[in-house]
């Protein structure tokens, strides 16, 4: 059976035509909507360090990025948004415990870019891995392929938007590294929150600068990736792991 990529999107269409999605905003051109002196480029590859030992049972970050981007919740697990979510492990040999946020690990390669039949899953030059509401059709695929279930399902209808965090009924978001504040010479909420409540445990910036604080801190000490093995190239790291 073949079918072409006009009539998916058709299809798509007519079976999300009750999606919910702030009128007149399309989260690619907000993407790309960027003055030419400062294009999104593949010159800087915008990157997260989480440090584990730092990292404790506080949920800042967390609450940070909800209030940021307009994810409520409604308390159940099975159909919650999580952009981030807290994540603890423990080593069933000893006993150790160890707390971390989890959130779309923004990969090189990434699988859910490649699964996406329309394209609306896509990462920019820099790095940030993004969803276009508007051309999503909700059919998950990218969901099942990313590695670390960072990607929600949108199953009931949103209210009070953001305007630069578009959301709606029917389709698949994840964290965007609050790509509104970067693009504006900000850091993401999260990392401002954790910053602010003492525990400084992430850490953002440009992997390709050398005099980044994230490049230093990075040659400083080792650092891991979440299924390296995958060899994804995340831009999101974990030291003291």
């Amino acid at each position: 059976m073949t079918i072409t990529r006009r009539e998916m999107l058709a299809a798509g269409a007519a079976t999300l035509a009750g999606a919910v999605v702030t009128p007149g905003l399309r989260l690619i051109e907000l993407a790309t909507a960027k003055s030419p002196e400062d294009a999104v480029t593949a010159l800087r590859r915008w990157g997260m360090l989480i440090d584990v030992a730092k990292c404790n049972d506080c949920d800042a970050c967390v609450t940070a990025c909800r209030e940021e981007n307009g994810w409520q919740g409604h308390n159940r697990p099975a159909t919650d948004a999580q952009w981030i979510r807290k994540v603890k492990l423990k080593d069933t040999e000893t006993g150790y415990v160890q707390t971390l946020p989890l959130m779309c690990q923004h990969c090189e390669h990434p699988p859910c870019v490649d699964v996406c039949p329309t394209g609306a899953s896509f990462k920019r030059a820099d790095g940030i891995v993004l969803v276009d509401k508007h051309i999503c059709i909700g059919c998950r695929y990218c969901m099942m392929a990313c590695p670390y279930k960072a990607r929600s399902f949108v199953h009931e209808a949103t209210t009070d938007q953001k305007p630069y965090a578009p959301r709606g009924m029917g389709t698949v978001e994840a964290c965007t590294l609050c790509v509104h504040r970067v693009d504006e010479g900000r850091i993401p909420a999260c990392v401002e929150a954790c910053t602010k409540d003492g525990h400084q445990a992430l850490v953002f910036g440009d992997l390709k600068d050398s005099n980044s604080d994230i490049r230093e801190r990075l040659a400083a000490a080792s650092s891991t990736q979440l299924r390296a093995d995958l060899k994804l190239n995340t831009g999101v790291r974990y030291t003291g792991l």
